[in-house]
């Protein structure tokens, strides 16, 4: 049997994720979901960085623009906040591609945009 990586720290982020989709619902922009995180990390005494900046480079040249990570949460999950109808492919490339920059093992797509909350562990 394989050992889920991060599985205590995943279920305390996706509680939280779950409270805020039941107190706020859908259909807000991805920031409000995000203060609201922020809120309940910093009274539950989860570590995290918001809007933390990765270089992102190109034959050895960094480029202009980072990566931003939504959140980075225990300093080993990358979070990512959608506020969208579904998850769909692109946002899991999408996700490969920030945990190669991040140097990080996993990322949690968290979706607010439908009628439950939904999310996706992507492990690389």
């Amino acid at each position: 049997m394989t050992d889920i990586l991060f599985k205590d720290e995943s279920f305390k982020i996706i509680g939280i994720c779950m409270e805020i989709h039941s107190t706020l619902g859908l259909g807000l922009k991805e920031i409000n979901y995000q203060d609201a995180m922020e809120i309940d990390f910093l009274e539950n005494n989860i570590p995290f960085h918001r809007e933390k900046r990765f270089k992102v480079s190109y034959k050895n040249k960094v480029l202009q623009h980072p990566y931003i990570a939504d959140f980075i949460v225990y300093d080993s999950i990358v979070l990512e906040v959608k506020s969208v109808s579904a998850i769909i492919d692109s946002h899991i490339a999408q996700t490969i591609n920030y945990l190669m920059v991040s140097d990080m093992k996993l990322r949690i797509i968290i979706n607010f945009g439908e009628k439950s909350l939904k999310w996706q562990r992507v492990v690389l």
